[in-house]
């Protein structure tokens, strides 16, 4: 009598036939249940080369200044994409808005890119100082932080040579709640 409960509790449910009848839901992983089965060798194998293509195309950082506010507070964790091997300490997160040959700007509060005025809706306030016109020299970018006032960028240093150019912004994966 006890077997005869036990294989009544091994038959198929009513939601399971439900789903696998209802031909919308065929599609579902969770019919088979497979893919709770340990990955084996070959999964394995899978997931290192997926963290070695990870590491050495990607790097997590942490925001630790607001030269970049609004768009990255601090403590921000951003996954970049590197561009270069080389694995420096001091990494800054700045806007690139000018590129090789333009002719910046800024004055009256207004960064003009070419003579182009650029309408720029996403930093902080604008600028309080002046740029005389610069021209960005070859291999050289010019950079500059979203927090205008309170960024030590281009407006400081002049031109950055393309050469230290780390990597690309591609998305913040967390933004701590309590700040």
């Amino acid at each position: 009598m006890d077997v005869g409960c036990i294989m009544s509790l091994l038959r198929p449910s009513a939601i399971y036939n439900f789903v696998t009848s209802y031909p919308a839901l065929r599609w579902m992983p969770c019919q088979s249940w497979g893919f709770l089965r340990w990955p084996g060798l070959d999964g394995f194998l899978r997931l290192m080369v997926v963290g070695l293509l990870w590491s050495t195309f990607s790097e997590l950082r942490f925001i630790p200044s607001s030269s970049m506010f609004p768009t990255l507070r601090v403590g921000d964790r951003i996954i970049v994409e590197k561009l270069y091997g080389e694995n420096t300490e001091t990494v800054f997160i700045k806007r690139i808005v000018a590129k090789a040959g333009d002719a910046v700007e800024v004055h009256h509060g207004v960064l003009y890119v070419n003579g182009v005025a650029q309408q720029e809706d996403f930093i902080a306030q604008p600028p309080t100082y002046t740029i005389p016109l610069t021209t960005v020299p070859n291999d050289h970018v010019y950079v500059l932080g979203d927090n205008r006032n309170n960024s030590y960028d281009s407006h400081v240093w002049g031109p950055l040579p393309m050469k230290n150019i780390m990597g690309r912004y591609v998305t913040c994966y967390h933004r701590p709640t309590n700040i």
